[in-house]
């Protein structure tokens, strides 16, 4: 009879524990149900800002590189600085792994080991109609043919253009090419391509811009001299003799195999990338006044994209980057719908 109460009691405790598990469980399933649904809709939220933003910078890289220039640089292998045509090959800042500006001149020597591999800097600024792209062009040496008195060289170079692209939906999306400003030296020069609605305003229109097709896409063409490297739409410049093509990548940058190569990719690069361009310009290893590169060759200096300057025309120094449409509103007109209102501008700090 013991054992039978014993038992009988076993099994009602059981029941009781199994009863107050299953409420228990049930009271905590709906008390915690609106708690999981928030944490869910929290990572879901969470996913979809960084799916936007992983979409977004996709979408920035694919507009630079759709119209990133198919690109001629002409070589020159003899004169003082060009190192048998290796002074004309366009390289990143940084080929030597150092923001040490005042070694570049010795450090591109071939016995430094260091190779000048393709890159070109670039920048996205935008307003409510256009989007304005920078692509500049590095080379470690701005040289002569004739070393003396420091006349006409200098250490470090940096030119290159604006391109000027309308929104719309045509060419996937990536919108219609409407014109470039080009830098040769201390000048500025505008062209545009044919079909282009744009008109000159208080600068005269250079030129007109060519295109070659390029992974089935026409990109506009540019040409950089040899020596100085200013930098104008093709063939405003062109290569005579030898000289280097250069095609536009996001991933890939190489080494030309000779004088006369005629297919080098270059690799974009984001002037705002961590660690980069932008982020060191107060180093002064780097840049002076944060602005301008030193040179220990030679005189002059090259200056960053914001501030490169065309010594005679209205807009101040370093519009070309940080001031794009009041600078393209200056140059050119017969627009139609054309916003001056910035939605991104790295520059100033509009993101």
């Amino acid at each position: 009879m013991k054992d039978m109460k014993k038992n009988s009691s076993f099994i009602i405790k059981g029941l009781q524990m199994v009863l107050l598990n299953i409420l228990g469980l049930v009271t905590l399933t709906s008390c915690s149900t609106s708690e999981i649904d928030e944490e869910v809709q929290a990572v879901q939220k969470k996913e979809s800002v960084n799916e936007a933003a992983r979409e977004s910078a996709a979408f920035y890289d694919n507009l630079v590189l759709r119209w990133a220039p198919v690109h001629h640089q002409d070589v020159d292998n003899a004169g003082c600085g060009s190192m048998n045509g290796r002074g004309d090959y366009i390289t990143k800042i940084n080929f030597d792994n150092d923001w040490n500006s005042s070694n570049n001149w010795n450090n591109i020597e071939p016995n430094r080991g260091y190779q000048p591999t393709a890159h070109c800097y670039y920048s996205v600024v935008e307003t409510h109609t256009h989007f304005f792209i920078i692509y500049a062009f590095f080379h470690p040496r701005d040289w002569t043919n004739i070393c003396f008195f420091g006349i006409d060289y200098h250490e470090n170079d940096l030119e290159g253009q604006l391109s000027i692209i309308k929104k719309s939906t045509a060419n996937n999306g990536y919108g219609e090419f409407q014109g470039m400003v080009t830098v040769a030296h201390s000048d500025f020069y505008s062209f545009i391509p044919s079909g282009s609605p744009l008109q000159a305003n208080q600068e005269s229109i250079d030129g007109s811009v060519s295109y070659e097709n390029y992974n089935n896409e026409l990109h506009p063409v540019t040409a950089q001299e040899s020596k100085g490297h200013g930098l104008k739409a093709w063939p405003a410049y062109k290569i005579i003799g030898d000289g280097i093509k250069y095609y536009p990548s996001l991933t890939t940058a190489e080494v030309p195999s000779n004088n006369d190569d005629r297919n080098v990719k270059y690799k974009l690069v984001n002037i705002f990338e961590a660690n980069g361009f932008w982020e060191r310009r107060f180093n002064t290893a780097f840049l002076n006044n944060a602005k301008s590169f030193p040179s220990t060759q030679g005189s002059g200096n090259a200056n960053t994209p914001w501030n490169w300057d065309d010594k005679d025309d209205a807009p101040g120094a370093g519009e070309l980057a940080t001031n794009p449409a009041q600078l393209v509103n200056n140059y050119f007109k017969n627009f139609g719908n054309f916003s001056m209102t910035y939605t991104l501008n790295p520059y100033i700090g509009i993101n």
